[in-house]
């Protein structure tokens, strides 16, 4: 079946944090085996996620903070102002 989408699978996403995260790492100029002795990631982690995008949030995190890129996750997923609104609606503190 083929998907018409103009957002991005999750698959495609993966692969795509995974190539800016391989650009990072080799503009920081660290190897593979350096970041992961660094980060508390196994090698084989760090270099199955390069290759396919695949870690646990905890191992990413952990990458990211190494490199000085953990403040990205910070407002992931925050509400919008507009969902802040529709959210006091239904607190119990406006019944």
């Amino acid at each position: 079946m083929i998907n018409y989408s103009i957002q991005k699978t999750p698959s495609e996403l993966l692969k795509e944090i995974a190539l800016k995260h391989r650009l990072l790492r080799k503009h920081a100029k660290m190897s593979q085996a350096e970041l992961a002795e660094r980060s508390g990631v196994s090698l084989g982690s760090l270099k199955r996620f390069e290759s396919t995008g695949k870690i646990s949030l905890e191992s990413l995190l952990k990458l990211l903070n190494i490199l000085g890129n953990l403040h990205e996750f910070e407002n992931i997923m925050e509400l919008g102002e507009s969902l802040k609104d529709v959210e006091k609606l239904f607190s119990d503190k406006t019944r």
